[in-house]
């Protein structure tokens, strides 16, 4: 089943329906329970989720709760993630899920299920909320670099309970969730020490946790329930309130589904080939404080299309982006958000939403080009996917009618992993660029001038359009994707590293190749033998 075809993945959910977490509030505390159903794995019958083991469907409720609480509780300052195991944590990702699914599907499995993670640091980072991972048993492998995402990890002084990161000596392969880099960037493990415990494969119990700087504090059991409550109204206590109103419910969002792709309110999709065609439309009401505001319910639409595109439609490899509408209204909404943002929460979260959804555009293995053709509606949010393309194409329109609009959020409203805006990662030679063009945010700019400021790539007149586009995809169409793959990630992200940024490119580059060595998924490799008698069988040739 190694190059098996696999069923559509769908990624929308609610609490009331989820089979693998228990959600539950206590003022400004929050508790997210793993407690996952052995006998309902993503594909049924194949496998069990042991021991909290997990797959994709266990994380796409991860995903919807941390959304969740952001958006609908803004009350709560502090998040305990722990297990309604007895001596269990979680065991990580599930093994017989990833020895039976296929070499992009693991992939694709690992960079969501980071990006679920990096939006749990995000929280922490710019909504307040303190996350307090409490293991009360054994973390390993990617439980243990769930844990890692907290602000701080609790560990059961049983006798028993550890962390550990055994991909390498167990299974072949590298912790694919940013367990590597997170103990060394976040955690600031010693590399030796580090190097010991990512090759022992029972890990660290707790007293070399504490001691080396795995864990934050061991509890014993007999303290535990009250030690790990008292530690979560701490921590909330020592977060200031959100100022703004209630909570606001999040809707489950409806497309119209067809055999060549699927409609939302303001995001279409249309594959031809292996071509996407993405349409966003821009807002047709004024902005509100719901969910059904355009700044939000877009970008939901936008981010659902962006995961399906990953894992359902891998033959596609190039995007092409347009907009439509009104590129005033785009301005306002993005106005409405930025100007409420320091009086009321949702703003902010909505803000903070556009940034995480732009950057699982950067993340994606694919080609985007965005297409400016008369009546678009790049500005604004909208403008900064056009500067997240890998090329820009601008119709040179003889009556002048065809626009970009910059915003005073390209001034790094949506930042990129690196932390920087997408305007100033597209001017590394001229860091006065940015500034220079901030100052016209709001004013039309033409395709002759947009070229000319760097602002696109190319624009083409009325003669040159449909062949420079058509000759444009059609080359693109013909390079190898796993060539474009790796060149596209190195020039998204230059500049200036990160913890994201290395995690993220290490996990296109290295966990990418490991995934197709033998020694990882060979007949004899360790990730195809495990949990069976047979001792794996290595290459030992050093590439």
């Amino acid at each position: 089943m190694a190059d098996a075809v696999h069923p559509p993945v769908h990624f929308r959910t609610h609490p009331d329906r989820y089979l693998h977490w228990d959600l539950s509030f206590d003022g400004p505390v929050a508790t997210l329970t793993m407690k996952v159903a052995e006998d309902r794995p993503m594909w049924p019958g194949a496998y069990e989720l042991k021991l909290n083991s997990y797959d994709l469907a266990v994380d796409i409720e991860l995903a919807d709760a941390v959304e969740r609480i952001r958006f609908q509780h803004p009350e709560v300052r502090a998040v305990v993630l722990t297990s309604a195991l007895d001596k269990v944590f979680c065991a990580g990702a599930n093994i017989r899920f990833l020895g039976q699914a296929s070499h992009a599907f693991k992939v694709n499995f690992c960079r969501y299920t980071n990006e679920t993670r990096a939006g749990i640091e995000d929280a922490s980072r710019h909504s307040g909320i303190h996350w307090i991972a409490a293991l009360n048993g054994t973390a390993s492998g990617g439980g243990y670099e769930l844990a890692l995402t907290a602000d701080e990890i609790l560990l059961i002084d049983d006798g028993n309970a550890a962390v550990s990161l055994p991909e390498v000596p167990l299974l072949g392969v590298l912790p694919g969730t940013g367990g590597l880099t997170r103990i060394t960037d976040k955690r600031r493990v010693r590399r030796d020490v580090a190097d010991v415990f990512c090759t022992k494969a029972e890990g660290f119990r707790a007293r070399d946790a504490l001691r080396f700087g795995f864990v934050d504090a061991v509890i014993p059991r007999s303290r535990w329930a009250d030690a790990v409550a008292e530690r979560a109204r701490a921590a909330a206590e020592a977060r200031a309130p959100r100022a703004g109103g209630p909570g606001v419910p999040l809707p489950e969002l409806a497309f119209d589904e067809r055999d060549d792709g699927w409609s939302g309110r303001f995001v279409d999709l249309r594959i031809e080939g292996r071509a996407a065609h993405l349409r966003i439309r821009g807002p047709d009401a004024d902005p509100e404080r719901s969910a059904a505001t355009w700044a939000l319910h877009a970008f939901r639409e936008l981010d659902e299309t962006l995961v399906r595109l990953r894992f359902n439609h891998l033959e596609v490899g190039l995007v092409l982006v347009r907009t439509e509408g009104d590129p005033a209204a785009v301005l306002a909404h993005e106005a409405a958000m930025l100007d409420g943002a320091a009086a009321d929460w949702f703003w902010e979260e909505v803000r903070l939403f556009q940034a995480r959804v732009l950057r699982r555009l950067d993340n994606g293995a694919k080609t985007v080009y965005a297409l400016v053709e008369p009546g678009n509606a790049f500005a604004g949010p909208l403008l900064d996917i056009a500067l997240a393309a890998d090329r820009t194409y601008m119709y040179l329109d003889p009556d002048e009618r065809n626009a970009i609009r910059l915003g005073r959020g390209q001034g790094g409203a949506w930042p990129m992993g690196n932390g920087r805006s997408r305007l100033a990662q597209r001017f590394p030679a001229d860091p006065e660029a940015p500034a220079r063009l901030l100052a016209r945010a709001g004013e039309a700019i033409g395709a002759e001038e947009a070229e000319e400021l760097g602002l696109v790539t190319m624009s083409p007149d009325e003669f040159d359009w449909e062949d420079e586009v058509r000759i444009a995809v059609e080359e693109r169409l013909s390079l190898s994707p796993d060539a474009l793959t790796g060149m596209e990630q190195n020039l998204r992200f230059g500049g200036p590293e990160t913890c994201e940024t290395k995690i993220f490119g290490r996990l296109s580059a290295w966990q990418n190749w490991i995934f197709q060595r033998p020694n990882a998924v060979g007949e004899r490799g360790a990730l195809k033998l495990f949990g069976h008698p047979e001792r794996p069988v290595f290459d030992f040739r050093r590439t």
